[in-house]
């Protein structure tokens, strides 16, 4: 069988190449956009993006020559294999030329909106969103499915990773205990907003300067928001299940992984076999945990039987005390520099690179001090909510307003610091497509679950 990359050289060498569209160039995009000159096979039709001059400085700023970018219309980047930047979404995505299509704008609303784009025209889509994709994924694959296309994770982001270490471990026969990443996390992060998130870094006035930093956005990688929008996404690719009260982020470093991500029963601090968790780089009180994963994946995973507990030792493999649980892990992931993996692999295999098949982990709105009537949340990574894990079940028997909705919604009542926002707290904007179809998804999943149907929920 020939590699992915012999394969995209067919692909160029027959002047075929796989035609890409790329929505967003902040920093995901970029990352991509350096080196997508580097693949053959590959062209990139097209990007998207709110401000197409923002867009062209990240090209610039990634090394690409000006020609390579100064299309003027769809047919010149068609005719010259070169990229036409523009602002229309849609107008990228209906181009009949097109192959695949990238999400990259963080956006939820917009992610949906893609999606369904991608379903009506037919263009497989790679969802690096995974805001959207924790809010309405488990209802989006199952429209992509309906409509013939791929609905992928993206590749070098970590909850693919994840999965992959996932389909590896039970593809080998091993019953998978747990899985997940490592991040920074002390319990105060919870309460970081964009004022203060730099701090929390360590990052100089002129570093923020420099680059392109979003305080928001950064700020939901440090609060937990993305770590449980990113472990929803995980469980709702591989079917592991969260625990009842979230993510636990205890500190751990690469050694201790099969000590800690263990069972209770079995001396660990899991609540159960086949679940997910993040792990933190920083021991309660501060300090640096000793060969930390922040940068990393995992997958925790059980031996069988006797002989395998004595392979695992004849082969050196890091296990608990016991031999019995042992953990793989890989220290970094390169995010958007290996989403490149993810278009071949739709392109030359036709497979995701991880997909969202079941609905298992939800991630809802948590105060992060005490709300009143009438303040507009500003969404994830700002102000006033963090993003918290829950099972799927227990979000929708709570009511609870799922993280990817909490942006601009206004307050009906005070909320308590660490308390749920619920959708009975807010004043619903049933117009929104991202509420529709999140509504809608609701009402499908909890008459599979066996749930109560709510009153307020919208019909499908």
């Amino acid at each position: 069988m020939s590699t992915l990359f012999q394969q995209l050289k067919g692909l160029a060498e027959a002047g075929k190449p796989v035609r890409v569209g790329l929505i967003g160039a902040g920093k995901f995009g970029s990352m991509y956009l350096s080196q997508v000159p580097r693949t053959p096979g590959v062209h990139l039709l097209g990007i998207a993006d709110l401000s197409p001059q923002r867009a062209r400085q990240s090209l610039q700023r990634v090394g690409w020559p000006e020609p390579m970018y100064a299309a003027k219309s769809w047919g010149e980047a068609l005719r010259n294999g070169s990229t036409f930047v523009q602002d229309d979404a849609e107008a990228l995505i209906s181009q009949d030329e097109l192959d695949i299509v990238i999400d990259a704008t963080g956006n939820p609303a917009a992610g949906i909106r893609h999606a369904l784009l991608c379903c009506k025209h037919r263009k497989h889509i790679v969802m690096v969103n995974v805001e959207a994709d924790a809010l309405a994924g488990p209802l989006l694959a199952r429209r992509a499915k309906e409509a013939g296309i791929i609905y992928s994770m993206a590749y070098g982001d970590q909850p693919a990773l994840i999965a992959e270490m996932v389909d590896w471990a039970r593809t080998a026969g091993f019953d998978v205990v747990c899985a997940g990443k490592g991040t920074k996390y002390l319990p105060i992060y919870h309460q970081s907003t964009p004022d203060t998130v730099w701090g929390h870094y360590g990052f100089t006035d002129e570093q923020v300067a420099g680059g392109d930093f979003n305080a928001q956005m950064f700020n939901s990688f440090l609060d937990g928001t993305k770590s449980s929008l990113e472990m929803a996404a995980v469980a709702n690719a591989t079917g592991l299940r969260p625990g009842a009260d979230g993510l636990a982020f205890p500190p751990c470093g690469v050694d201790d992984l099969p000590n800690i991500l263990r069972p209770a029963s079995a001396g660990g601090i899991l609540p159960h076999s086949g679940t997910v968790e993040v792990v933190s780089s920083l021991e309660r009180d501060g300090r640096p945990v000793f060969r930390d994963l922040r940068w990393g994946v995992y997958v925790t995973f059980e031996a069988p039987s006797e002989y395998v507990r004595e392979c695992f030792s004849q082969y050196g493999l890091k296990t608990d005390t016991s031999g019995r649980f042992a953990t793989m892990y890989k220290p970094y992931h390169l995010i958007g520099l290996e989403l490149g993996i993810s278009i071949a692999n739709i392109a030359i295999r036709g497979e995701p690179t991880g997909s969202t098949t079941e609905f298992h982990g939800d991630v809802v709105a948590t105060a992060k001090r005490d709300l009143r009537t009438g303040e507009r949340l500003d969404g994830e990574g700002g102000h006033m909510v963090y993003g918290k894990l829950m099972s799927a079940a227990d979000s929708l028997n709570s009511d609870a307003l799922p993280i990817g909705l909490a942006h601009n919604i206004v307050l009906q009542r005070p909320i308590s610091a660490g308390q749920s926002v619920r959708w009975s707290d807010v004043v619903v904007d049933t117009t929104k497509e991202s509420i529709q179809v999140r509504r809608e998804m609701e009402a499908i999943f909890r008459k599979e679950m066996g749930l109560q149907l709510l009153s307020n929920d919208i019909a499908a």
